[in-house]
């Protein structure tokens, strides 16, 4: 079973995150939400109150297959600022696990050097701090290890094709046709 770790900071972008956790755990995905606060609650840029599966200090994160970032303001500013995270992240990447961020949260990163010269995506204003990225204006963008995608309307098509990327096209296909996304029919 693949494991996947999202991580969870004040201001983050609920919706974002939670269709995205949603939508694996119908696939039996093993997501635990993480919180980078010292709380397992954690509010949203909507005041959405939230409580994470662990914190980040008390996770092992060897088991990781995939880190994915929710987009949301503040909340993707305290995860670039987060050193123990950025540090997960780039040693997730030297091994070539998958990295998955949206809206406003690929500008980690970007800001890590790990878009250069790779497709990607993110919500608009923000492809300038996506360093060294081909910006594309598509919804969602996988290219190599890393996945991208631009904001809330596309939360659902993310979390398909995270679970094409983990498990296989079937299984997106199947969960697709079951929540009754438009383009499963």
């Amino acid at each position: 079973m693949s494991k996947v770790y999202a991580f969870l900071a004040n201001g983050f972008e609920e919706v974002e995150c939670l269709a995205v956790v949603d939508l694996l755990r119908r696939a039996n995905i093993d997501v635990d939400m993480v919180s980078i606060t010292n709380n397992k609650y954690v509010t949203g840029s909507h005041s959405i109150t939230v409580q994470a599966d662990v914190l980040f200090d008390d996770a092992d994160f060897s088991d990781a297959d995939m880190l994915f970032l929710p987009g949301g303001m503040p909340g993707t500013k305290y995860l670039a600022a987060h050193e123990a995270l950025n540090t997960l992240i780039k040693d997730c990447y030297r091994q070539n696990k998958h990295l998955a961020a949206i809206c406003a949260a690929p500008i980690v990163y970007g800001e890590l050097n790990l878009l250069s010269g790779k497709h990607a995506t993110c919500y608009p204003g923000f492809e300038g701090k996506c360093m060294g990225a081909v910006m594309e204006k598509t919804g969602v963008v996988t290219d190599g290890c890393i996945t991208t995608a631009r904001g809330l309307g596309f939360a659902i098509d993310l979390g398909l094709e995270l679970i094409r990327i983990l498990e296989n096209d079937g299984l997106s296909d199947q969960i697709k046709s079951a929540i009754q996304h438009p383009c499963a029919e």
